[in-house]
């Protein structure tokens, strides 16, 4: 397992949690999907994240997940544990249980449900960098939860060694370069992890450390590839990637509730994910077997699955070269104009 010193960086993977017929934990299949996304090259696993729909488990059915997939990782990469929970005490706990489970790090949001002020967001997170002993990376995910501005983690950061890292699904570039443009010169230690997969390339690229990806718990061959590539200056390439990236994503998170266009593409790579615990009306199933198709095609494309019976619309692509191409033009002129290497 990584050393404590060592910065979180690469590919973790918000994993999907398998289930059974009954709606319980299939313990034999998330072991082996556990295996699959080490073996396809994965840099860590993120469980109990938004993908993981850690709110529709208990807190028993939570720290089970855990040490279910430690047993199986055996420390062949780190573990970030998603350890949120409704309040600062039993968030402690959590921490606490994660590790002597031997997991790298955790991963917890902003209070949600009651909208709180920065001052309050700080103190929260205050408390817990404070009293935790594994290390901490805050999520911001405003969607969904307090908003973590960037004042608030540079506070953070300054006063709690344990606070190591954020990772931030807002989806918002300059806001991420606002928060590595504060904080680096004081924690060069801290990272940053991006969990938008529609701008992994482009938050690469200003600086992240890597990336919290649903999709690279369903095609991880691109996603690590796509982060390899970013990395060696191979931007063509790269660019490509994303923009393919961008597709399966985009059809996995509009077209359905999530996370389950995920769990439907999951099953097409071979696996057997069940359904998700949120009851379903008949028009939602209807629309996930119509997504199903779709999926197939995008993946047969990349060559993972067989198109499906009927074959596949030619050249059909949600994605825009342009639109990607122009945010990658802007990423690269504003690091030449800040000094900055990439």
């Amino acid at each position: 397992m990584a050393p404590q010193s060592t910065r979180l960086s690469g590919i973790f993977t918000p994993n999907i949690v398998p289930l059974d017929a009954s709606g319980d934990i299939n313990e034999a299949e998330l072991r082996r999907y556990v295996d699959w996304l080490i073996a396809k090259g994965v840099h860590g696993l993120y469980p109990n994240g938004s993908t993981g729909e850690f709110l529709r488990f208990t807190v028993e059915e939570r720290r089970r997940i855990i040490a279910i997939i430690a047993d199986q990782t055996r420390g062949r990469v780190p573990i970030l544990a998603g350890a949120a929970e409704a309040n600062v005490k039993e968030t402690l706990r959590a921490c606490e249980a994660y590790h002597e489970m031997g997991c790298r790090a955790v991963a917890i949001v902003s209070p949600f449900y009651y909208k709180l002020s920065p001052s309050a967001v700080y103190a929260y997170f205050k408390e817990i960098g404070d009293n935790t002993p594994i290390d901490v990376t805050l999520y911001n995910i405003p969607m969904f939860a307090s908003p973590i501005d960037v004042p608030t983690v540079q506070r953070l950061a300054e006063e709690c060694p344990k606070i190591v890292a954020i990772k931030d699904s807002s989806g918002d570039l300059p806001h991420m370069m606002r928060m590595i443009s504060a904080v680096r010169p004081l924690r060069p230690d801290f990272s940053f992890m991006t969990g938008w997969d529609a701008a992994l390339m482009p938050m690469l690229l200003i600086g992240c450390d890597g990336g919290t990806n649903a999709t690279s718990g369903v095609v991880p061959e691109i996603t690590r590839r796509l982060y390899d590539l970013t990395l060696l200056g191979r931007i063509e390439e790269a660019r490509d990637l994303q923009y393919r990236l961008l597709t399966l994503f985009d059809a996995m998170i509009q077209n359905c509730e999530f996370p389950e266009g995920f769990r439907a593409a999951l099953a097409l790579r071979g696996f057997k994910p069940g359904s998700g615990r949120q009851p379903q009306s008949d028009s939602q199933k209807m629309g996930v077997e119509i997504l199903r198709k779709e999926l197939q095609c995008l993946l047969s494309a990349e060559g993972f699955v067989d198109e499906p019976v009927g074959g596949c619309p030619a050249g059909q692509t949600d994605a825009n070269p342009d639109d990607v191409a122009r945010i990658v033009a802007g990423v690269v002129e504003e690091l030449r104009r800040l000094g900055m290497t990439t």
